[in-house]
């Protein structure tokens, strides 16, 4: 007879994501999942298989929570300047809001996990290339229309957005100024020319 799971497993993975957040993928124990969580160990692994198999799951749910609004932002068709420092302040008001309590957890898994875990690897690229494919495809759009100047190359610019928005949490983990942090988002929109 197969077991019926009796938890919620987006709520689960949400906690997971968080844990993960806060602590890193090696500082977070399966207890300190289950805690956060409420899921009992057996449950967790029947669900996720291991650790890396629940990481994996709270690495798509920020995609999904935190990549995917600014893709679909993007291509709401708004002027590009106005759009990117919507992303740009957006990023900045999160991790003010946020403090220093929380990483994110695609800079976590770049820094922690993606040299020696090809899946996290992976999914690291996956959603940097297409953060960095939709700030390409509006760039490219702006220069073509006269709304930015053409001396740079948009996929270098759309690079340079992502390394400042990684930049911006990793600066933010350190010292959540919002002034400082605002300073680099205007900073990155005067690049744009």
């Amino acid at each position: 007879m197969v077991r019926v799971r009796e938890f919620d497993t987006e709520a689960a993975v949400e906690a997971a994501m968080e844990a993960f957040r806060r602590k890193g993928y090696e500082g977070t124990s399966v207890q300190d999942l289950v805690d956060a969580t409420g899921v009992g160990r057996g449950s967790l692994y029947a669900a996720f298989g291991n650790k890396e198999g629940l990481y994996l799951a709270a690495m798509d749910r920020y995609r999904e929570q935190y990549a995917l609004p600014l893709i679909e932002l993007l291509r709401t068709g708004a002027p590009v300047r106005q759009l990117i420092r919507e992303v740009l302040v957006g990023t900045v008001d999160a991790i003010v809001q946020d403090g220093s309590r929380k990483a994110c957890l695609i800079v976590g898994a770049a820094m922690e996990r993606i040299a020696h875990d090809p899946k996290v690897a992976a999914h690291v690229r996956a959603t940097t290339t297409s953060l960095e494919d939709a700030l390409y495809e509006v760039i490219a759009v702006a220069r073509s229309t006269g709304e930015l100047p053409t001396d740079r190359s948009p996929r270098d610019l759309a690079r340079y957005l992502i390394v400042t928005l990684h930049g911006l949490r990793v600066l933010g983990a350190i010292n959540p100024d919002r002034a400082s942090l605002m300073a680099v988002a205007e900073t990155a929109l005067d690049t744009l020319g």
